[in-house]
């Protein structure tokens, strides 16, 4: 006989896709920039239509802020969109870019380590951002922060590109090492506005020998889109900017007392019979 609680978490499974709340996710990657600092510093603003999952092989999706070793980020991962609603679209090409923005409090006027810039990406069949056909002015090159450094927050963004897109000066050609740019610059150079989706992670090497400024742990409760039965106080965010709650934490399935009841007694009346 069929144990109920197989049948039971198999009758749950359309409830738990139903939930997806990617308004949810979007408002809580808001946050989460805010707080790690990387808004105002390193974007003048932070405004996504949708949310960007990255998926690190051995890693699975990571959450915002995720503190991972070099080791665990040497190989790109994918990245999929999830629209904030039907009234998106994914059309058109983008310019992906991976940037390193130190630890919190770094002076982003330096300038960040470009780790990932590839222009023409587009997003294929499933939401997936495919670089099929773009160019890679640099590939994909894993974080590798200084030993000592501190917290490193690498972002990871995607941005519109114009329909005329002209690749600022020395920044038309592919093959490009790792080095250094000015993000704000080259985004403004390159008429790319603010980024449609974003995420980031952290990597450390060895100990800091410096205190960095602290970040600001995100609570679920303020989160547009919130409902009182998923609002939940988070615990002290980790350092490097990884808040207690992530977007898919905080998106959790919810059912409501009737609509439980009424599973219950569909699962139990299919066993009786």
């Amino acid at each position: 006989m069929v144990s109920p609680l197989v049948l039971i978490s198999a009758a749950l499974v359309p409830f738990v896709q139903a939930q997806s709340n990617p308004t949810l996710d979007i408002a809580a990657i808001e946050a989460h920039f805010a707080g790690a600092g990387l808004t105002p510093s390193l974007l003048p603003s932070f405004n996504p239509t949708a949310a960007l999952t990255v998926t690190y092989t051995g890693v699975g999706n990571i959450s915002p802020g995720q503190a991972l070793t070099q080791a665990q980020v040497q190989t790109a991962p994918t990245l999929l969109l999830e629209p904030a609603n039907s009234s998106v679209p994914f059309t058109g090409k983008y310019t992906l870019i991976m940037a390193d923005a130190g630890p919190p409090g770094t002076d982003e006027t330096k300038g960040q380590t470009r780790h990932w810039l590839v222009n023409g990406a587009t997003v294929s069949a499933g939401n997936t951002v495919s670089l099929d056909g773009a160019t890679a002015i640099t590939e994909y090159a894993g974080p590798a922060p200084p030993s000592g450094s501190g917290v490193h927050r690498y972002v990871i963004m995607l941005f519109v590109q114009p329909a005329m897109f002209v690749p600022p000066t020395g920044f038309n050609q592919p093959n490009m090492g790792v080095s250094v740019f000015n993000l704000e610059d080259y985004v403004t150079s390159a008429n790319l506005g603010t980024p449609v989706a974003g995420n980031y992670l952290t990597v450390e090497e060895g100990t800091a020998t410096f205190s960095a400024s602290p970040t600001t742990a995100i609570v679920s409760s303020t989160l547009s889109g919130m409902s009182t039965a998923s609002k939940s106080s988070p615990s002290n965010a980790p350092s490097g900017g990884a808040a207690a709650q992530t977007p898919h934490a905080n998106s959790a399935f919810q059912i409501t007392g009737s609509s439980f009841n009424g599973l219950l007694a569909f699962v139990f009346g299919f066993l009786i019979v």
